[in-house]
């Protein structure tokens, strides 16, 4: 998935229809989560959990999906370059520097700014405070990274677009750069409570866990966003290793239970394999490589 092409454009002839662009991808995973770009559901909390294997595909979905539907983003990304996204996103028939442009996507180079502030020339009175502030040891939480998402999803009278979305790649990378567990946490729970909440937007997530990690802190941080999640997509290595046609498990996780409506969560599990530009989802057993 970290493959990208760039398309040519060209006009169509007046006598031929414009070309429709591409679905949002992927869409076997959108039938899976009954989603779509035309009615993108607010006020979700989804989290993207990896285990033994890359999750970052469920990122660019997502991304390439909110772009798609209209939405405002803020996208915190702490694990890679604008131009490694742009490149995905381009594949999937989406440009990240276009939405750039026309002010629906606000994006966080987190590589960039850490080493501004480890490296870079220091400024008497900076004109405003980097959202990362708090790994120079200047703060100790992460309200400066709050400010700069509050600020970015705040609707202005001129916006039109459908709603707020934040996605941050990943939360994980913040406990590395030495933020507390509870900094964490308080910082996703005003974030829901901002966004979810009062802006009626959506939040995606990516954290990296291993259930038999030695790092109790990041464990602590994932079980517990996975109790005040709305949906976890839980993408996790296959038990026997490696396989070239099967490339993991994905566990959907509907929370249910946090509607109040008495029902148990929806539990669904499949597995899946990373193709060029797409992925495809089928039950455990059922790989075309199997039968």
């Amino acid at each position: 998935m970290r493959r990208g092409r760039t398309a040519s454009s060209s006009f169509p002839s007046p006598a031929r229809k414009p070309p429709v662009p591409p679905r949002a991808m992927f869409p076997e995973l959108n039938e899976l989560l009954d989603a779509s770009p035309e009615r993108p559901q607010p006020g979700k909390f989804t989290l993207l959990r990896d285990t033994r294997t890359d999750g970052s595909f469920l990122v660019h979905h997502f991304l390439s999906f909110y772009l798609r539907a209209g939405c405002k983003v803020c996208f915190v990304a702490l694990l890679q370059s604008f131009s490694h996204y742009n490149i995905v996103a381009q594949k999937l028939g989406v440009s990240l520097a276009a939405a750039k442009e026309r002010g629906q996507l606000v994006f966080l180079e987190g590589l960039r700014s850490c080493l501004d502030l480890l490296f870079g020339e220091e400024e008497e009175q900076p004109a405003q405070p980097s959202p990362l502030q708090f790994i120079s040891g200047s703060a100790s939480d992460l309200r400066a990274l709050f400010d700069f998402v509050r600020t970015s999803l705040t609707p202005s009278d001129s916006d039109s677009w459908k709603g707020p979305v934040l996605l941050v790649d990943d939360l994980s990378v913040l406990l590395g750069l030495g933020a507390a567990p509870v900094a964490v946490l308080d910082f996703i729970h005003y974030c829901r409570v901002t966004v979810c909440s009062r802006l009626q937007g959506n939040i995606v997530v990516l954290v990296h866990s291993n259930e038999d990690s030695e790092d109790e802190e990041n464990e602590l941080v994932v079980n517990a966003l996975c109790h005040h999640s709305d949906l976890i997509l839980w993408a996790e290595g296959l038990a026997t290793g490696f396989c070239k046609d099967v490339h993991g498990q994905i566990k959907i996780i509907k929370r249910l239970s946090l509607e109040l409506t008495g029902e148990q969560d929806q539990v669904q599990i499949y597995q899946y394999k990373i193709q060029d530009k797409n992925v495809t989802f089928f039950a455990r057993g059922l790989s075309a490589a199997v039968l």
